[in-house]
């Protein structure tokens, strides 16, 4: 079926009607080809999208509860966190170790990203 609908938009989007009233321009004849085109394109969007956002609806009502009370309990402390930290490209990823502690380091200078000095270049002329 989805192999069938963009077809069947982009025909009645490229066919040319001979005049204005064909196109369905005329006040109170219905909508163009283009609108039924859009509305064909809508719905089989909506209708491809359906199962996926069924499952998302699933999973969120799943760990709604649980985040929820994460985000209670620990969104401040990592509010806290985020506005101390400048750059988050300078921190490896978040690890979680056997133990169930979440540690997140930050990387050494072999694999940091490579920082612009700003002094650099200030005042100083090459000849």
């Amino acid at each position: 079926m989805k192999h069938l609908i963009l077809p069947a938009a982009l025909t009645l989007l490229t066919s040319a009607p001979l005049s204005a009233q064909e196109a369905g321009e005329e006040e109170g004849s219905g909508p163009t080809l283009m609108e039924r085109g859009a509305e064909l394109f809508w719905e089989g969007l909506r209708k491809e999208m359906a199962p996926a956002l069924e499952d998302l609806q699933g999973m969120m009502e799943e760990i709604g509860p649980s985040m929820g009370a994460f985000l209670a309990e620990m969104g401040p402390a990592l509010a806290d966190i985020a506005k101390e930290v400048e750059d988050w490209s300078a921190y490896e990823l978040p690890e979680i170790l056997p133990n169930g502690d979440i540690i997140i380091r930050k990387k050494t200078k072999d694999n940091a990203p490579a920082k612009e000095d700003k002094d650099e270049g200030e005042g100083v002329t090459e000849i």
